[in-house]
This record gives structure tokens, C-alpha cells and sequence, in this order.
């Protein structure tokens, strides 16, 4: 079998054929499927396996102390031979995996061969095909948990033994200093535990994770940013724990807890970092230093760890494995994700490289992954999730004439549409209200009254079958438009429907089973965005691309009335479903593509959401939906970077585009143009003249495919493929 070696004194990396371990009693034999690079402990031991016999020395100065007391004991010539024969052997790396039971030791009574596990242990789970792992160092994997996911277990221990150190409680703030991979698992963790989290750390990509993954806020602990977020968070007392995650010689994270830790709070130490504590000001407030061992009770003691003795759960009630099981089953229940922490998922006898890609700075990962070769027989991982992109087929219908001036007939006439679609109508030359239909009569007649239709009425059946209507706009609630825009479809009206066409896969079938049926794909979406004259100037300055692209949307939604029918999520579908179509469409249609793959993850206890598209030339677009911002923030702002270029909206008051020339816009009026008046100018002229829609079919239909996709990813906790239908 293979596995990844190192020689200390030379700092050489290797993946070497040795022999398959054996199968011994009171453990299991288990092929890797992924182990994962700890980017901190494992990357400081290759750098430090390339340093100077001085630097060595001078890194390791616990070693050197060994050496010392060895030269005094056996003599300089035998401790020579002896430091040097240790230094001059390989020695392994690894200690985090998932893989596949092969075989069972005598003893064994809780998996069996095909089982799949998580493992742990720097001696048992090593970057290696086979490893024969004891009892307590492994615990299997949950019924829907990736195995790349549950290769995260042994850090994520590490993680929880740091936190239950802490002892937080519900309501708590805590500074996490330090967001690598250890920090981000203790972020969400602790998030999931109620306790608000702000997070410190100079690189700036880290910080914006850790704020998606759960963190109140994040900084660089250099800036005013951190102290700033602690004071408003504790009200000037500051944090109730501080965890210690971060590595290297700086004595700042030490001095930053005790700035920033309330009287009386706890530090945690869980990363190897220098300890000189100020004495006075860890004094003065009396801190609580702690300090966490590895994955949790049972480390370090072979009885535990090698011949299998559990500690009595009435005593040690989170043991090693016990730590192990408990991340699993979170990750497994969605409370941790671990998906986007992974930056790069590396193919096994690429093993070397990856190492040297690691330390040389060209490859920057919070968490990286070995994939092994699959055996035959042997599990794989679960398919990703997939949602289907129907494929639009339809025999176009003869043209209905349409009449002059253009009849329309609205059904519903809620806020939006008499606030957003009907005063543009209304002075729109060549456009009859004809007819407006509502569930209740009064309202009705107070829309008939304000925009002058020449009839109101409750019966929808009457208006679907009056021939000299000639385009349908649904505007009602979300459950009932893509019922209402198939009637209207199989009744041959042009439909305009606002946003969103459909909730579910089976109401986007039916909808374009109705389009099929009748012959008619005459169908409008209200996605304005993309019509807004603003924007549609930024995009022909910023003018076509040949690389592909990054796009950045921010919406700042805000928090909803209480009362609001949007909150009726088992009826109306949830706030992105009903509005989340709105920004897909506009980054499509600026990166002028239809994405081929959707992943999404929200941070535990709010609506926030953090949509991630991929297109199919390797654009990407990020869409933040966020329902936790200040509501003196603007709510939408949009980058495009491509080509050397830039392109920004600012809550459509004014755009810019950076290239060899910096275009800016002059700043619109305090009232926004969003594209509802274009987008109907361009939908009259296509029922007028019978022209194409003003968005082809296939492009509303992917966009609806990637919003459902959404929850679908929630669920998975992976992307999910947009297939398209053939």
C-alpha cells in the first residue's frame, strides 16, 4: 500500500509502498476514502522539517532539552547516533479520516466489514490506504453524512474539546482569535451553542467566512474592528471566553484576550501559540486559563487509546470518541458545516505536490483533502444532489392578433402591483385596463376605482375566457401563481407573472406542460433588475468579456413586520423562494449565462443565506441575502470583476465601471428606477406586435431551476448540479 512519509532531517516528502498493517484485536482495518491536511499542525511540521539543524533546534526547544538531559546521562557520541538516527527516519503525517471498514478485529462488535468510519489518532489515522485503528479512536459515520465531510471529525474533536473547556452558556460572547480551520469549526460551534462569536484574524478572506459560517463580526485583531464589535456586543464589559486558535511566535493573541476578556472570564488555549502572559493584566482580572488537550479525555493514555478502556460515562462524559460521534452527528444534522471550509480536494499520489504547493504559498486553504482511489466493492461518496432545468419544447401556437390598444386584465391587486405596476400602465400610451380580479369585492372596486379598469370582478373563469383580453398579469400571493399562469397559458393569454413563477419542481413541470399543451410560451416573469436603465448602461460600458468572471451581490433584505404573510413559509415558501429569482436573474443576465450548479449555506439561527452560482466558462456569482443588516444600509450593491475590469451598482443610485477609463454616473434621485416601467414598456410592445418576450423562456426557467435548487443544497450541505433536460 501507499503512504505519505517524511524525513525530519531532510525535510524530504514522499508517498512509499510499505506493507499493509495488520488486523490486530480490539481494532478495525480501514481503507481511506479522504483524510484531510491540517493546514496548521501538519504545515508547521513540514516547515519545520525544512529548517536548519539551528532551526530546528530553535523551533523545538522542548527537544532540545531531551537532548540535553540525554548528553548528560549517555554521553555526546551516543546521543549523536541516536538524535540522528531519529531524525534520519521517516515518520508519518496525517491523524483525520473517513474510510471503510475491511476488516474486524477480534473483540469488534460494533461495525463490521463495508462499515464506513471516522477516525482519529496521529499513529492510526495517517495519510495512508490502509490504517488498523483502535476502538476508541474511531466511531461510525451517520446515515447521510459525506465521507469528505466526516474526514473532518478528528479537528472538529479538537475544535468541541476546546469549547466544552470554555464551559459557554447560552447568551455568552466569546472572541475567537485565530479563524483557520480549528477557529472556524470553534466559530460555528459555538454559534450553535448561543453564544455570539466575533472572530480576529489579519487575512481578511478568513474573517468573511467565519461571518458566514456564524460570527457576529470579525476583524484584524491590529484594527480597532475587534474591540470596537466586543464593546457593542458586552456593552464595555467584554467577552465572557476567549478560545485561543491561533499559531506562531507572537505573544499578541495572549495580551488581545486579556484586553478584551471581562473580569473574571475565561482564556482558552487550544493552537500552539506563545503563552507570556501578562501578568498584571491577567492579574487584575482574575483571568481562567485553560487550557485544551486535543480531542478531549482518554488522549495521551494508551489503556484508552490502545487496549480499548472507556472511561465510565457517570465520570467522563465526552471522551475522546465520544467528542468524535457528537461532531459527526451535528455535521450530519446540518448545525456545522464543513463544506466551505474545504479549499481543495487533492487526488492521493498528488500528495507531494499538494505539500509543496502548501508551503510555497501558491495553494492558500483553510482545509484540504486526500481523495483515495475506490476500490471495487467499496461505498462512494453520495451522487451530488441535482435539480433538473426542464427543457422548454413547444410547437409555437398561430399569433394572436392583438388588438389596439392593448387589453390587460389583472389578477390581484396587492401592494405591489398598485404601487409598482399599475402607475406605470396607467400613463403608458395604447394600454386598456380592462378588467381586475380579486378574492374579495371590495378590493376589487377600490382598483377599479383608483386606476380606472373598465370592469371589476371575482370571477377569474370570466376573464380567462373573454377573447378580447389580451395579456393576463398575476400578481397574488406566491402559492397560487403557477396555477394561475397555467390557466392563464392554456386559456392563450400572454402572462405576466411576478416573481415567483413557481415553489416546487412539479409547479414549474406543470407550468410548462401547459406551455406544451396549448402551444403557447408567451410567459413574463417581473424579474426588473436587469431592465434597470442604470444598470443597463454600467453593463455596455463595462462591455463584453473573454475570461470568466466574479459577481458579488449583496441584498440587505432586512427583517420582515411581524404578521407579514411572507413569513408564512408552509403556504408561501420562504422569503428567497419568493424573492431570491430576482438577483439570479440579474447575475445571469450580466455574466450572460444560465448557472449549471447552485450551493448554498446559512448560518444557524436567522434567515441569511449565502447562495454560490457556477456558470458554465467558470464565472461565479455570490448572492448574500441577509436579513440581520442595519436598515441605514443600502439593500443592494453589486460587483463585477472580469477582464481587469470593474464594474459596481450601488442600490441603483449610481453605478461605475473601472477599466483603462473609470466611468461613474451622475447620482439618480432618491427614488430608485429598478426597471419596472422598461420592463413593462418592452412587455406591451411584445403583446402589441407579437415580438419575442423580453426574456426567452429557457432563461426564466433556469433561473426558477437554481432558486428551487437552494433548499436542496441547505439540505445537502453540497452544490447542486442544474441538469439540463433533454
Amino acid at each position: 500500500m501507499k503512504q505519505v512519509v517524511q524525513n525530519y532531517k531532510s525535510g524530504e516528502l514522499a508517498v512509499l509502498d510499505v506493507p499493509v498493517p495488520g488486523c490486530k484485536p480490539g481494532g478495525v482495518l480501514v481503507r481511506s476514502a479522504f483524510s484531510l491536511i491540517s493546514t496548521g499542525t501538519e504545515m508547521m511540521k513540514v516547515s519545520e522539517a525544512g529548517m536548519s539543524m539551528l532551526g530546528k533546534a530553535r523551533s523545538r526547544p522542548d527537544q532540545v532539552a531531551k537532548v540535553m538531559q540525554s548528553v548528560a546521562t549517555n554521553g555526546v557520541p551516543a546521543t549523536y547516533r541516536k538524535v540522528m538516527g531519529k531524525l534520519d527516519s521517516y515518520t508519518p503525517l496525517g491523524y483525520s479520516l473517513c474510510g471503510v471498514v475491511e476488516q474486524v478485529g477480534a473483540g469488534i462488535d460494533d461495525v463490521k466489514a463495508g462499515d464506513l468510519v471516522a477516525c482519529a489518532g496521529n499513529e492510526h489515522a495517517l495519510h495512508a490506504e490502509l490504517n488498523w485503528v483502535p476502538k476508541n479512536l474511531y466511531t461510525p459515520v451517520p446515515d447521510g453524512l459525506a465521507p469528505r465531510h466526516a474526514a473532518f471529525g478528528t479537528v472538529g474533536s479538537i475544535a468541541m474539546q476546546g469549547v466544552r473547556q470554555g464551559e459557554p452558556q447560552l447568551g455568552e460572547v466569546a472572541l475567537v482569535i485565530g479563524l483557520g480551520l480549528i477557529g472556524q469549526l470553534v466559530v460555528q460551534l459555538l454559534a450553535a451553542s448561543g453564544v455570539r462569536v466575533v472572530g480576529a484574524d489579519p487575512d481578511p478572506v478568513r474573517c468573511e467566512l467565519a461571518e458566514r459560517l456564524g460570527a457576529a463580526a470579525c476583524g484584524d485583531p491590529a484594527s480597532a474592528a475587534v474591540e470596537t464589535a466586543v464593546a457593542e456586543l458586552t456593552g464595555g464589559h467584554g467577552v465572557d471566553q476567549v478560545y485561543l486558535a491561533a499559531g506562531g511566535g507572537s505573544n499578541q493573541p495572549v495580551e488581545l484576550a486579556a484586553k478584551l476578556c471581562r473580569d473574571r472570564g475565561r482564556v482558552v488555549d487550544i493552537g500552539k501559540c506563545r503563552l507570556d502572559l501578562p501578568w498584571n493584566a491577567y492579574y487584575e482580572k482574575e483571568l481562567d486559563v485553560r487550557f485544551s488537550r486535543s480531542y478531549g479525555p482518554g488522549r495521551y493514555d494508551p489503556e484508552y487509546e490502545l487496549e480499548g478502556r472507556d472511561y465510565p460515562i457517570g465520570y467522563v462524559r465526552w471522551t475522546e470518541r465520544r467528542n468524535l460521534a457528537c461532531f459527526l452527528d451535528l455535521a450530519a444534522r446540518g448545525r456545522v458545516d464543513v463544506e466551505p471550509l474545504i479549499s481543495h480536494i487533492a487526488d492521493f499520489d498528488d500528495a507531494v505536490e499538494t505539500y509543496r504547493r502548501l508551503k510555497d504559498g501558491e495553494l492558500k486553504a483553510v482545509a484540504v483533502l486526500f481523495r483515495y482511489p475506490q476500490q471495487e466493492g467499496q461505498a462512494e461518496e453520495a451522487a451530488a444532489p441535482a435539480v433538473a432545468v426542464p427543457a422548454v419544447n413547444v410547437r409555437r401556437a398561430p399569433a394572436r392578433a392583438a388588438g389596439t390598444p392593448v387589453r390587460l386584465a389583472f389578477i390581484g391587486a396587492g401592494n405591489y402591483a398598485t404601487s409598482m405596476l399599475l402607475p406605470h400602465l396607467t400613463q403608458r400610451e395604447g394600454v386598456q385596463l380592462s378588467t381586475v380580479v380579486t378574492t374579495t369585492a371590495l378590493s376589487a372596486a377600490n382598483a377599479q376605482r383608483k386606476f380606472g379598469f373598465a370592469e371589476a370582478t371575482t370571477d377569474l373563469d370570466a376573464v380567462l375566457g373573454d377573447k378580447s383580453i389580451d395579456a393576463v398579469f398575476v400578481v397574488t400571493r406566491h402559492s397560487s401563481h403557477a396555477e394561475l399562469t397555467r390557466k392563464a397559458l392554456l386559456a392563450g393569454k400572454t402572462v405576466f407573472v411576478e416573481k415567483p413563477l413557481a415553489l416546487t419542481e412539479d409547479e414549474l413541470a406543470g407550468v410548462l406542460a401547459a406551455v406544451e399543451e396549448s402551444g403557447n410560451d408567451r410567459l413574463q416573469v417581473g424579474f426588473n433588475r436587469r431592465f434597470a436603465p442604470l444598470l443597463q448602461e454600467a453593463k455596455q460600458r463595462f462591455g463584453a468579456r473573454t475570461g470568466p468572471a466574479n459577481l458579488r451581490y449583496l441584498v440587505n433584505a432586512g427583517r420582515l413586520d411581524h404578521g407579514s404573510w411572507y413569513l408564512q413559509q408552509g403556504t408561501e415558501g420562504s422569503r428567497f423562494a419568493g424573492e431570491g429569482g430576482h438577483f439570479i436573474d440579474t447575475a445571469s443576465w450580466l455574466l450572460d449565462a444560465d448557472p449549471v450548479s447552485v450551493y448554498a449555506v446559512a448560518p444557524s439561527g436567522n434567515e441569511d443565506l449565502q447562495v454560490v452560482l457556477r456558470y458554465p466558462d467558470g464565472s461565479t456569482a455570490t448572492v448574500s441575502y441577509v436579513t440581520s443588516g442595519p436598515s441605514s444600509f443600502p439593500k443592494e450593491t453589486l460587483d463585477l470583476v472580469a477582464d481587469g475590469k470593474a464594474l459596481r451598482l450601488d442600490d441603483f443610485v449610481r453605478a461605475s465601471v473601472y477599466g483603462r477609463k473609470k466611468w461613474v454616473s451622475s447620482r439618480l434621485p432618491k427614488a430608485r428606477d429598478k426597471g419596472q416601467n422598461a420592463e413593462l414598456a418592452a412587455f406591451v410592445k411584445a403583446v402589441r406586435t407579437g415580438g419575442p418576450m423580453p426574456v426567452p423562456l429557457q432563461s426564466l426557467v433556469a433561473t426558477t431551476a437554481a432558486t428551487l435548487a437552494v433548499p436542496a443544497g441547505l439540505a445537502s450541505g453540497t452544490p447542486v448540479n442544474l441538469e439540463q433536460a433533454r
